[in-house]
């Protein structure tokens, strides 16, 4: 079921506020032939401006992660183990070079290109985790700087917000080159107990 649109007064927000406030958001992706997935945001992580040694962005802007430093509401979607494509939202404001990691999502709508772009036998398994997720959306580095607030192609719908109590909060994953106050820092957010949250 289609909602309004995230804006990017939406994003242009304290990191950690953001990556909480997407659980239960809905991202959007049309592909080329028109056709439309939906699906809604159970897992993130937060990328924050404060010195976090696990950000991409904490040594300043590079040909890389340029986009982290543009305007919130871009994409940033890098490559890990030479393979896989990893689509974050860029937050706050010009400069500060900070977004949120979408890690997992349940499919809503669309269900069936998605199994297209990555064949699964366990339905859990087609989008938790960010690789299997940006597999499944045919997203890769093309997307980086994508403007996700005015595209036609991949944007944010409201969805509906997840209660505190139905969230729970752990370290960050596969951070073991940050330090270790940064690595034990809760910047991972998911909704409790749902199956396509990231094993």
């Amino acid at each position: 079921m289609q909602t309004a649109r995230l804006t990017r007064d939406f994003f242009d927000r304290d990191t950690v506020v953001v990556a909480r406030d997407l659980l239960g958001r809905i991202l959007v992706r049309r592909f080329p032939d028109g056709t439309v997935a939906r699906l809604r945001i159970v897992e993130t992580e937060a990328y924050t401006p404060d010195g976090d040694t696990a950000n991409h962005a904490s040594r300043g802007p590079t040909p890389r992660t340029a986009p982290m430093f543009g305007p919130p509401g871009h994409a940033y979607v890098y490559m890990i183990y030479g393979k896989y494509h990893c689509f974050n939202i860029v937050t706050e404001g010009v400069g500060q070079g900070a977004a949120v990691l979408i890690r997992a999502a349940e499919p809503l709508e669309g269900v069936e290109i998605l199994e297209r772009h990555r064949p699964v036998r366990r339905r859990y398994d087609l989008t938790n985790g960010p690789g299997k997720l940006c597999i499944a959306l045919n997203i890769d580095r093309s997307f980086t700087g994508h403007d996700c607030i005015t595209s036609r192609h991949l944007w944010f719908e409201e969805g509906a917000p997840i209660p505190d109590d139905h969230v729970a909060r752990t370290p960050r994953i596969g951070i073991d080159y940050a330090a270790e106050h940064d690595r034990l820092a809760l910047k991972r957010m998911f909704i409790k107990s749902n199956p396509w949250v990231s094993k």
